[in-house]
């Protein structure tokens, strides 16, 4: 039975509060995403018995309604005309949704945003460090020699030196001027100041400049992250205030100098002395966590962790990590997550090898081999947490391979690498391995036992519709990695933005083009697959190479309920390029009042590589 589109996105309106509850509406490929007013007005239960929602979770500010390719943009349509509300681009609801967040969510979000673009230079360092430290162990000559000394220096640059990655990326999160950024980085770790890992209650900074009870110590700040991150939200914050209050004429020097000067002042007499005493003190926590509780906290910590990740806010123990390292210890946190993540992997790949759904399979595999190489989401999102008792196995998994990591005393010489690659990076091989297995085997054989796949209703198989493909040699209107889309009709292509219809124009429904016709006739544009056809035989959604393309004709054309529509396929068909699917009489859209513009939009076109339009 065919999904009630109207009925679906009726109860969605009717289970979150209605249109007047919603701040901002989108969606991807099969997730509508929806920013609410007040959450309290969300009835949860309910909207996960709501016929069409296949999962639901809150991730960032958002609420993702899972409904599935071909089906969402559908329910969206109907979900905009029952609520009343504009249609809106992705980024316009990660903006809304950063802007209802609550202030405690904001703070802890905010070293996530901070660390995710420094990232792949944090890894490569840490893989780096790993691999030559492991080639001086088993080569004595080779640490002894200047190509040792030459390959740690490339691999430590981004740790000795993390302030400035840390500030610049900050100021970018924070508006400022990433420039001004990483000036007051690299003046935290200036060479004339003392190095911050050389302090010792023997070895103490001069005392350059006293105020009162205020004072410069002579000091750097290598290894410390949050009075970095403070310094730059207060540059930036600073240099906006200043960029609206100082004349234009002299806003070019003003505003640098002023900025530059203040921030400096307060951050060698307030922001680094005191937050660099609480940064420890959270530092000394964690620690205590780990190692003094007899790893009851590893176990908390690893059950917990899974859950960061479905919040975004799983980055934030970058700090931490840090942290240790530049105290001179081990990262003591890297097992942890390595636990978790890698009990994600046994979860995801026990629904993998247990369901017989071979799209489930499709998705499980792959994004088992994603969380097994330490990034999760794919198979947090795409399986586990839409199912939950995978989930939950992970969880599980995850608590009990962080006791084990915490009792046997794991621990990483760098971070930002966690699962498999974490060889690289590990005090004990032998142990971690011991960790994996039991993180990994306890998720999968929970999962298996716990997790029963649903048995689809068993339907009767229809003869797909043999329509002759006719010799097809149209244009390319859409290109990318995957493959080529051939224009499906005949006319005149026009650019997306041009398409007279907001939804479409904005991007909401992917990447593409529109083409204003001069004949009703569409064929398909490569040899694929139907995923959907519309109620109102208007639209037809189609699937090749990973390729998820939507073929509409006309604006607001699902008013016609179907007259003047012909659709020649059904959901399922194989086609072929060139092959008919919608016949449309296109003095019946103009009779009617409305625009015959054909959209030709990839669904999935933020999924896909090197895509081009035109």
């Amino acid at each position: 039975m065919a999904l009630d589109y109207r009925k679906c996105a009726e109860q969605i309106s009717a289970n979150i509060g209605g249109g007047a509850n919603v701040v901002s509406a989108a969606h991807c490929a099969t997730r509508l995403r929806l920013v609410i007013a007040d959450n309290s007005k969300i009835n949860k239960k309910a909207l996960e018995d709501v016929e069409g929602v296949k999962g639901m979770f809150e991730s960032n500010g958002q609420l993702q309604l899972i409904i599935g390719t071909g089906t969402v943009n559908k329910v969206y349509d109907e979900f905009l005309a029952v609520t009343g509300v504009s249609a809106a681009t992705k980024d316009d609801v990660k903006k809304a949704a950063a802007s209802q967040m609550p202030l405690w969510k904001k703070i802890l979000k905010t070293p996530g945003d901070v660390f995710v673009p420094i990232l792949p230079a944090i890894v490569a360092s840490g893989l780096m460090m790993g691999l030559v430290e492991a080639l001086a162990k088993v080569i004595p000559s080779f640490g002894a020699s200047g190509w040792f000394q030459f390959l740690d220096l490339v691999a430590n640059t981004a740790f000795a030196l993390l302030p400035v990655l840390v500030a610049i990326s900050s100021a970018r999160v924070f508006g400022g001027n990433i420039f001004l950024g990483a000036v007051i980085g690299i003046m935290m770790v200036h060479p004339a100041l003392m190095n911050a890992w050389t302090v010792t209650p023997t070895n103490q900074p001069e005392v350059w400049v006293t105020l009162g009870f205020l004072k410069i110590s002579a000091v750097g700040y290598q290894g410390h992250v949050i009075p970095v991150i403070l310094a730059v939200l207060l540059m930036s914050t600073l240099e906006k205030w200043l960029h609206k209050h100082v004349p234009e004429m002299i806003d070019l020097f003003v505003t640098p100098l002023v900025t530059v000067l203040t921030t400096a002042f307060a951050t060698f007499m307030i922001i680094g002395p005191v937050f660099s005493v609480l940064e420890n003190w959270v530092l000394a926590g964690a620690q205590w966590l780990v190692t003094s509780t007899g790893g009851i906290g590893a176990l908390l910590m690893g059950a917990l962790y899974p859950f960061t990740v479905v919040m975004g806010l799983h980055h934030m123990y970058n700090v931490i990590e840090a942290g240790m390292l530049a105290s001179g210890g081990l990262n003591i946190w890297m097992p942890i997550a390595s636990a978790a993540n890698f009990a994600q992997f046994g979860a995801c790949i026990a629904v993998a090898v247990k369901c017989r759904n071979a799209k489930l399979k499709s998705v499980a595999f792959p994004s088992s081999l994603s969380a097994a190489l330490g990034i999760t989401e794919p198979a947090i999102f795409g399986v586990n947490f839409r199912f939950m008792k995978p989930f939950i196995a992970g969880v599980i998994g995850g608590a009990v391979g962080s006791l084990f990591g915490a009792i046997t005393s794991l621990g990483a010489t760098a971070y930002g690498v966690t699962g498999i690659p974490g060889y690289l990076i590990i005090n004990n091989k032998l142990v971690y391995t011991v960790l994996l297995l039991i993180s990994g085997g306890i998720a999968f054989a929970v999962a298996t036992v716990i997790w029963k796949e649903e048995k689809a209703e068993d339907a009767p198989a229809e003869e797909p519709k043999k329509v002759e493909a006719a010799p097809f040699d149209a244009p390319a209107v859409i290109k990318c990695k995957n493959g080529v889309v051939k224009q499906p009709v005949k006319g005149t292509v026009v650019k997306r933005e041009d398409i007279p219809d907001e939804t479409f124009a904005a991007g909401t429904l992917g990447d593409g083009v529109g083409i204003k016709p001069v004949e009703g006739l569409v064929v398909s544009p490569f040899d694929g697959v139907v995923s959907s056809v519309a109620d109102s035989k208007h639209a037809v959604g189609l699937e090749a190479n990973g390729m998820e393309l939507l073929i509409h004709v006309g604006v607001d054309t699902v008013n016609m309920k179907g007259d003047g529509f012909d659709c020649l396929v059904s959901e399922g068909d194989s086609v072929k390029a060139g092959q008919p699917i919608i016949r449309f009489d296109m003095a019946k859209i103009e009779k009617a009042g409305y625009n015959n513009t054909v959209a030709v939009l990839l669904t999935n076109s933020e999924d896909l590589e090197e895509v081009v339009c035109g």
